[in-house]
């Protein structure tokens, strides 16, 4: 599995709404500015000093906030008294200036672009903003902002804008399960377990554990892949683990037989359900779960 399926089979991201994605820190939409590969990220403040620009989204107004910057170097110039200089100015040294940013938006959205002119300072009174850094590795580039609209969070909400290198993603908690056997037994064997029994192991030592993370993920040296339950008995450590969804992220990526240990304390599960626990020992050198409880 690619660390894009894993993260889309987790319940808190396959349902999560376009707004809370887009709420994510690790929100984060390869764009171009100009010639220059760079990312955008929701994640700026909105600035009180900004040029407000009314523009149209194939025919859906927003306002575009245009903040101070010495990459537009005639509006900077300006900046201070731009209030003094006639609109159709101000207008033509948007479009002389801002033409990559406006290309930029214009991509982001998927939306035809227009300028419709200068906005007034009431026009998006308590309408919500994205604020947006556009950023290289290195450096932030620029920063605006922009009106939200539902049209706008359902293109960009989606799941394959979720940067999955990062920490907020990476360092999620996941439980996990080492298993160390799997085998069938008849019912009628299964049902008579008692304190005492001993089930014998041959995989111990032989076949590399495994990890069962979140009831989901299979993790073995082949990498990661979804788990089936197939009805088969498992014995599995009897202490609870946690793994990082950046560990599944690598281990996917560059698999490796997983390693917590030999545990000695058991547990032997069928279709999810703990039926017995125990011990790791051995029959005539043989590894082998000594059953200590059954709750059959």
């Amino acid at each position: 599995m690619k660390a894009s399926e894993i993260l889309g089979t987790l319940p808190k991201w396959a349902n999560a709404t376009p707004k809370e994605i887009v709420a994510s820190p690790a929100w984060a939409l390869p764009c171009r500015l100009g010639e220059t590969s760079c990312t955008m990220r929701l994640d700026g403040l909105r600035p009180a000093d900004t040029l407000d620009i009314s523009i149209v989204l194939e025919d859906e107004p927003h306002i575009l906030s245009i903040i101070d910057t010495p990459r537009f170097a005639d509006l900077h110039a300006i900046w201070a008294e731009r209030a003094n200089v006639p609109q159709q100015i101000m207008l033509a040294l948007v479009e002389k200036e801002c033409g990559p940013l406006l290309q930029l938006v214009e991509n982001a959205t998927r939306r035809q672009l227009k300028v419709a002119g200068l906005a007034n300072e009431t026009a998006d009174a308590g309408a919500e903003r994205l604020c947006a850094r556009i950023c290289t590795e290195d450096e932030e580039l620029l920063s605006f902002s922009m009106t939200s609209s539902p049209m706008l969070l359902e293109t960009f909400g989606k799941l394959l804008f979720i940067d999955t290198g990062h920490a907020s993603v990476r360092e999620e908690s996941l439980s996990a399960e080492s298993e160390i056997a799997v085998f069938a037994l008849p019912a009628a064997d299964t049902a008579s377990l008692a304190p005492g029994d001993a089930l014998l192991l041959p995989e111990v030592g032989t076949v590399s554990p495994r990890l069962v993370v979140d009831g989901r993920f299979l993790v073995d040296e082949t990498g990661v892949s979804p788990f089936n339950d197939d009805g088969r008995l498992r014995v599995l450590d009897a202490e609870p683990h946690s793994v990082s969804l950046g560990y599944l992220f690598d281990h996917a990526q560059t698999p490796a037989t997983p390693d917590f240990g030999t545990p000695t304390q058991l547990r032997l599960v069928a279709s999810g359900k703990t039926i017995a626990t125990g011990n790791l020992g051995k029959i005539a050198d043989n590894p082998a779960f000594i059953v200590e409880s059954s709750n059959r």
